[in-house]
């Protein structure tokens, strides 16, 4: 597929399924990349942080990979998050990417050990150089333990080395300025900026961003997509209510009681995505606590709230 230059609009980062003994169900993500085509995605990104990649052996990585590229037939773009500690390992991840068929690569900043900004710059430009693939960099300090600078980021995009940003950083200041300095340096174009905070969608629209990658996407897709037509036709007053709706219904993150935030919000989006009929195990990466009973009836009682069940 001829990747657009600008990515837009709704990319849903794919929740995993897995087999109660644990391998990759590929049937259930078969029906998954379905259920967000039919949602309105434009996009999909397999193997990120809702795809509990960093759960996940190599052969696994592969697995999902494949299925997906297959599953999508050239319909929408694939993005491959090929997510690891130092560039070595990141681009035996992405020659694996690139041998299953994905269109784009998507990797954090370098971590484990500390980095500098010119250090996570030259990571960049290795994986560009290495791999051959449009490159996108993903924010997210919570999991990697460092910001990415916008700077570094805009100075990378004007070279050609990176062509677009997740940012499930939360920063919304930084978001800003970055989206002005784009516009300031005529970067529209060439650099796409996906949010990545599920609750503030409509704003980040408002403010220039691209489109969103949202992991509540998994459940509700049309939702999201519909906040993205609502706000790209003007219509801020839909767009807010319906953001409003989503917001509602991602309390479904909360639903595990005894475990992580990680393993309640993956475990939330799957457990719905069981109830939904759209996977058939809602069996979460080891060692991820289960939600349990309780933590089902709650993902239960807000789907229907959201007039999803």
């Amino acid at each position: 597929m001829e990747v657009p230059v600008r990515l837009s609009g709704f990319v849903p980062p794919l929740c995993t399924p897995f087999t109660a003994g644990g391998d990759v169900d590929t049937g259930s993500l078969r029906r998954l990349v379905e259920h967000l085509l039919a949602g309105g995605a434009s996009a999909l990104f397999a193997l990120g942080t809702s795809g509990e990649a960093a759960h996940l052996t190599a052969g696994q990585r592969r697995t999902v990979l494949r299925t997906v590229v297959e599953a999508a037939d050239g319909r929408v773009p694939v993005l491959a998050g090929v997510i690891d500690m130092t560039a070595p390992r990141v681009l035996e991840h992405a020659r694996d990417a690139a041998e299953a068929g994905a269109d784009v690569l998507v990797a954090t900043a370098p971590f484990y050990t500390g980095v500098h900004p010119g250090e996570t710059a030259e990571h960049y430009r290795r994986i560009r150089a290495g791999s051959g693939l449009p490159l996108l960099a993903y924010d997210i300090p919570s999991c990697v333990h460092s910001k990415l600078p916008g700077d570094v980021l805009l100075s990378l995009a004007a070279e050609g080395t990176l062509a677009g940003l997740k940012d499930s950083s939360g920063d919304t200041n930084a978001l800003r300025r970055l989206l002005v300095e784009r516009r300031r340096r005529g970067l529209e174009s060439a650099f796409s900026v996906l949010t990545g905070s599920e609750l503030t969608v409509d704003a980040a629209l408002l403010m220039g961003a691209d489109g969103v990658v949202a992991g509540l996407g998994n459940v509700d897709p049309a939702g999201y997509a519909r906040v993205y037509r609502q706000a790209r036709a003007g219509r801020w007053d839909a767009a807010v209510a319906e953001q409003d709706r989503l917001a509602r219904l991602f309390a479904l993150v909360e639903a595990g009681k005894g475990v992580s935030w990680t393993a309640s919000a993956i475990g939330g989006f799957k457990t719905a995505l069981r109830l939904l009929g759209v996977i058939d195990c809602a069996a979460t990466a080891p060692s991820l606590g289960a939600l349990g009973e309780e933590g089902e009836r709650a993902v239960r009682e807000l789907l229907v709230e959201a007039g999803l069940l």
